[in-house]
């Protein structure tokens, strides 16, 4: 057999150039290298890229919630704390439910059935449900057994006392965040600061190791107030009462402790549950004590009584002659409701005559008067660290004409908050300091009065008496219910005549005063009634008041201020004596019991009018 030669065989003889051969031979090789080169890339050079992608495919980091700071009041009750509360989340790449589950799964979250759909439809990695749902729905949802829905515990926000202390404590979001009130005023302090940890995760989802550090969360601190829930709910309950009796529009109530400077009591309404915030409208949202100006009417009648006594133009017996009951100035009559003729000052607080404080105004100069109104807070942003507290108007003294000055007198033309009012009143009861007040207990750090801005310092007045204020008049040391320790003030008139003019306000609430039902059963109170017509454009409506009042109890030791106002009275009744000290008369007597404090006049020797007393003028 002949042998065959492959080189010669026409078959297999390479009609390949040798040129591509050592191409594709190159062409290999530069393959391999980049491959090479490639994996040392990865896998040496820089492979932390991929090693976190593999990370993800089963390590995951898990958070843990700081549980959000209490809010207490006085005594340790609680007004605001956070509690365990199931979410319910989906992998919508995952579920697994029949038609009928998702009908059942739409009706226990409360929500259409297109709308869970869509939500599903959102994102194929994950969704929410619903958050912070209560143990019932989340048991029912687990029952369903649907493959791809979640449930995962977060902190829900909870209010025990509800609507009573709505505007105080405020509420937060659905992240736990402060929204309103000390909720958002102490974010920082409340928050706290999440932890987290590390875990190995298998193909069901489920942890079955930790690696690496643990990050322990570090729960909110809680925040003190100075309120007295139980003295909340009664100013809350009878302001409520009041605003339904007299179909007004709304109503406020401030308490203060006259002695430590603390706020015992900012009740407002209309108002809202914190913790069903659906429908809420902006005027059931605000703190209308801090928030709301209004011109104070005649509540300011002491003030400028106060400053002509204090720069010795008069004193409590000094004649006023008021007939024929009006004056005209600059062509403006200025009228009283009943003529009265002559009245001494005492008479003018306690009959509420326009025309006699208007007289004791003219007596003075516009600065004095402006520096006395400063002086006692008008003007100013309350120093509270509370969020939407308003400053008030107080026109600057050099633009007042004489009209301007004299409706000033008796609380038109200037504006303020109930709280300014209140707290002004606190140089009577006093005996003649004001008061710096606090809403947060002053043993804690975080607790303490802001200071001044460099705008506000720069605004106060020039007397010796006006540096109202003052951070540093702010007693450090914390106080007992028992102690009544006295937190200093900064003088603004002198002893004699804050309590020449608290014994005007004695006899305004008494026969023959403005304010006779202001009278609480057992207990001395003084204080003065405001009715003013609201402010309508560039006038004032013909119809509609407000009505105020202002007192102190008990008069021969004040130990409380509580300041009054009803918006828009519509019942027939709108005098402040008819309206608002009514609601005084309530809360003074449930605050002074809840205190301790003893009752300094005998019940059987009091006799309290259910007569309306004198008209105020306003």
């Amino acid at each position: 057999m002949p042998t065959m030669r492959y080189a010669t065989s026409p078959l297999l003889a390479s009609r390949t150039p040798m040129w591509r051969v050592k191409f594709l031979i190159g062409a290999i090789g530069l393959g391999f290298a980049v491959l090479i080169g490639r994996a040392a890339w990865i896998q040496i050079i820089h492979n932390e890229f991929f090693q976190q992608q593999g990370a993800n495919r089963y390590e995951r980091r898990i958070e843990l919630q700081a549980n959000r700071g209490r809010i207490l009041d006085r005594h340790g009750e609680l007004l605001a704390s956070s509690v365990p509360a199931p979410s319910l989340w989906a992998i919508p790449k995952d579920v697994q439910a029949s038609p009928q589950q998702v009908r059942e799964l739409a009706r226990l979250l409360k929500m259409p059935q297109a709308d869970l759909q869509k939500r599903l439809k959102s994102n194929p990695n994950f969704v929410w449900l619903r958050r912070k749902v209560d143990d019932d729905m989340a048991q029912s949802v687990a029952e369903l057994k649907i493959k791809g829905v979640h449930e995962l515990r977060e902190w829900k926000r909870q209010y025990p006392e509800g609507e009573a202390v709505a505007h105080v404590v405020g509420f937060t979001n659905i992240e736990d965040e402060g929204l309103e009130g000390i909720e958002l005023a102490y974010q920082n302090q409340l928050a706290g600061r999440d932890g987290s940890r590390h875990v190995i995760k298998d193909r069901l989802g489920r942890a079955v190791e930790s690696v690496g550090e643990l990050v322990p969360a570090e729960n909110g601190q809680a925040v003190q107030l100075t309120l007295d829930a139980k003295i909340q709910f009664y100013a809350y309950q009878s302001i409520r009462d009041a605003v339904k009796a007299h179909k007004a529009k709304a109503g406020s109530v401030v308490v203060l402790d006259a002695v430590r400077g603390e706020v015992l009591a900012l009740a407002n309404v209309p108002s809202y549950n914190p913790e069903d915030r659906r429908n809420l409208t902006g005027a059931q949202l605000r703190n209308r004590a801090l928030t709301d100006t209004f011109e104070p009417g005649s509540t300011m009648k002491p003030i400028t009584v106060a400053l002509a006594m204090e720069t010795r133009r008069v004193r409590p017996a000094t004649v006023i002659a008021t007939a024929p009951g009006r004056i005209t100035i600059d062509g403006s009559t200025i009228s009283d409701a009943h003529p009265h003729g002559d009245l001494t000052v005492t008479e003018v607080i306690q009959k509420s005559s326009n025309v006699g404080t208007a007289k004791i105004a003219l007596q003075m100069q516009p600065r004095e008067m402006w520096e006395m109104f400063s002086a006692v807070g008008l003007g100013k942003k309350p120093q509270l660290g509370f969020p939407g507290a308003v400053t008030g108007r107080l026109r600057p003294y050099k633009s007042w004409r004489r009209i301007e000055q004299v409706t000033m007198s008796y609380g038109y033309g200037l504006s303020s908050s109930l709280f300014q009012i209140a707290q002004a009143y606190s140089i009577f009861a006093t005996d003649g300091e004001l008061i710096p007040m606090t809403l947060i207990k002053r043993d804690q750090g975080e607790g303490e009065r802001p200071t001044l801005t460099a705008d506000e310092d720069a605004h106060r007045p020039t007397l010796a008496f006006k540096a109202a204020f003052r951070p540093e008049a702010v007693a450090s040391h914390p106080v007992s219910e028992t102690e009544a320790v006295q937190v200093r003030g900064t003088r603004v008139i002198s002893p004699e005549t804050a309590r020449a003019v608290r014994a005007m306000l004695q006899l305004s609430t008494g026969a023959g005063g403005t304010a006779p039902k202001a009278q609480a059963i057992g207990y001395s109170v003084g204080g003065k009634t405001g009715t003013a017509h609201k402010q309508e454009g560039r006038g004032y409506a013909s119809n509609k008041y407000r009505s105020w009042f202002v007192g102190i109890a008990p008069i021969s030791k004040p130990r409380i201020i509580v300041a009054v106002m009803v918006d828009e009275p519509g019942n027939g009744q709108y005098y402040g004596g008819l309206v608002a000290a009514p609601v005084f008369s309530q809360v003074v007597q449930q605050t002074l019991n809840r205190l301790g404090v003893l009752p300094d006049i005998e019940v059987q020797s009091q006799i309290i009018s259910t007569e309306p007393g004198e008209v105020e003028s306003f």
